[in-house]
């Protein structure tokens, strides 16, 4: 009789030590599990933030072009200067042009603020006749020649960014052109795809949000010190004289201990921050749920035998690389399209005078063909209007080449001459060459010919113009830079070398690491995902220091 009790006080015993263990191990698989669900969460927001905010600085870049290039329209500078005549041709223009680039309005002021021409010139609300010498952007642009500014519409009372450029030299502005910017589309992507995301200014105030309550709200602190703020200023911009705090999800009595995660980056082109918020509750709900089925079955599997649970464990690991792997894959997608979209943007400015020249160039050949065929002189006529349909091909050229790095790589590898290539690249940066007066150094002819290459022509142009721009903004004025290409049969090597200051020594270990830049307006993303394009490739992408420059090598798989 002692001997069975004994016998069950052990197995008690044993049981009650099972439960205890099952418990300790139930507790430390919800920590870590709650652990690696957070750092995921953390790693997704820092990804996706740097790729909302390369996009918007693109649509920016793209914007501020316009307001740049009327400016030194002659037909801007013959209205402001008195001639009347073009006004109704000049506001047409402004209306195609605003439905071309999805302004919301272009306008033109003279030096006293009134508007002469608008893109709204046909409807009611048309700023024509309207006086907008009291807004901020329009005595910025004639005090600095261009100035940006967010605020509420005048008349609209919409939400917009203001981008002014000043007609003629500070001495004598002669006007201001002004285009407005809305974000409603770009905002109910974010609604659609984002826990939360909002834009605010170097005050914090908040200007654009998924959130439409959080608009012109402060986010710098829970009560903002509204002292060193200019009330009559803030009312007439943002339609509230005192900005109140935002109050973001999971704040308030009833807030969740589980906190919002938020990511930053800046945005370049106007000294903006973009706020990722992410919610980790529902990543660590699943990840928490997945963590104590794992445990049950483990401990079921146990039970029945190790093999199978060594089985199961297996299934699930090659499940979760198949699901990271397919992310991964649309991710770096994303990243190397967004990466084009801002070196697109950025190098925008130079394509723009590379077709302003030759359709300046065709205007006075059209010119002078109308005048020949008026004198009967039709040979010579014809000879003109042959120039004029190579200026135009050559328009197409740029065009072309600006469409086709714009686009995403589909294609699969297939054999490319590297000539093609390079061709491309410096058709998309030869005016910042020659802006800075870099003397270009290229291939030898014969070994350029003969190099063929299997990759995507979008992803190797991709690179290579990363290169060259990093190659031509090291360079100090009149610098050099060298394209070099060395072939073994198996691989193909493209060097660009620089005389600029060379990496420093602090970057040299981490330079091909994300976030990892030496510019002031970088996100560090760019040698990242070219060394990625180049791997995925079949080559590589690879840096060495030179005496007083620096030398960054594409490795290539041969044809």
């Amino acid at each position: 009789m002692q001997g069975r009790l004994g016998r069950w006080y052990l197995i008690a015993i044993a049981m009650v030590a099972v439960v205890l263990l099952a418990s300790l191990a139930m507790l430390g698989l919800d920590r870590a599990m709650r652990v690696r669900a957070l750092e995921e969460t953390r790693a997704a927001a820092t990804s996706q933030a740097a790729i909302l905010a390369a996009g918007l600085e693109s649509e920016l870049n793209k914007f501020t072009l316009v307001p740049r290039v009327l400016a030194t329209d002659p037909e801007v500078a013959a209205l402001l200067a008195g001639d009347r005549s073009q006004r109704d041709v000049l506001n047409r223009r402004l209306a195609a042009l605003a439905r071309q680039t999805d302004a919301a309005a272009i306008y033109l002021m003279d030096a006293d603020g009134l508007t002469l021409a608008a893109s709204n010139w046909d409807r009611p609300d048309s700023f024509i006749g309207s006086n907008y010498g009291f807004r901020d952007y329009f005595s910025g642009a004639l005090r600095d020649g261009t100035f940006a500014e967010f605020a509420l519409g005048t008349v609209s009372r919409r939400p917009g960014l203001y981008l002014a450029e000043r007609v003629g030299p500070g001495t004598r502005a002669l006007g201001v052109v002004a285009v407005k910017v809305e974000f409603d589309s770009l905002e109910r992507k974010w609604r659609d795809a984002e826990d939360g995301v909002f834009v605010t200014d170097a005050g914090g105030i908040v200007l654009l949000a998924s959130n439409p309550e959080w608009r012109f709200r402060s986010a710098t602190t829970d009560n903002p010190d509204t002292a060193s703020r200019d009330p009559a200023r803030d009312a007439m911009r943002f339609g509230v004289a005192e900005p109140k705090p935002i109050n973001l999800p999971g704040g308030g009595e009833n807030a969740s201990p589980l906190r919002m995660i938020e990511k930053i980056q800046p945005i370049a082109p106007v000294g903006w921050e973009l706020h990722l918020l992410s919610d980790p509750a529902p990543r660590l709900s699943v990840a928490i749920a997945n963590g104590r089925l794992a445990g049950v079955i483990v401990l079921a599997l146990l039970a029945l035998g190790g093999g199978g649970a060594l089985v199961w464990r297996r299934q699930r690991q090659a499940r979760a690389a198949a699901e990271i792997a397919a992310q991964t894959a649309t991710l770096r997608e994303q990243l190397q399209q967004a990466n084009r979209l801002a070196t697109l943007g950025q190098i925008t400015a130079g394509l723009g005078h590379e077709i302003r020249q030759p359709l300046a160039a065709m205007r006075v050949y059209a010119e002078n063909g109308e005048r020949l065929l008026a004198a009967d002189r039709s040979a010579e006529a014809g000879e003109n209007f042959a120039r004029i349909a190579g200026l135009a091909g050559r328009i197409g050229e740029i065009t072309e080449e600006q469409l086709q790095f714009s686009r995403r790589s589909a294609e699969e590898p297939r054999d490319i001459a590297l000539a093609a290539v390079i061709d491309g690249s410096l058709l998309l940066l030869r005016d910042q060459i020659r802006h800075k007066g870099i003397a270009l150094s290229l291939p030898d002819p014969e070994a350029t010919a003969a190099a063929i290459v299997r990759a995507r022509h979008v992803q190797l142009e991709q690179v290579l113009v990363n290169l060259l721009q990093n190659a031509v903004q090291a360079c100090e004025e009149n610098g050099q830079v060298a394209l070099t290409i060395e072939t073994d049969g198996q691989t193909v090597r493209l060097s660009i070398t620089d005389n600029g200051p060379g990496v420093p020594p602090a970057l040299r270990d981490t330079l091909f690491q994300p976030f990892v830049t030496s510019k002031t307006e970088g996100i560090g993303l760019g040698l990242a995902i070219a060394r990625d394009i180049m791997r995925q490739l079949g080559g590589d992408l690879l840096h060495e220091d030179t005496v007083g420059g620096a030398r960054f090598t594409m490795v290539m798989p041969a044809a």
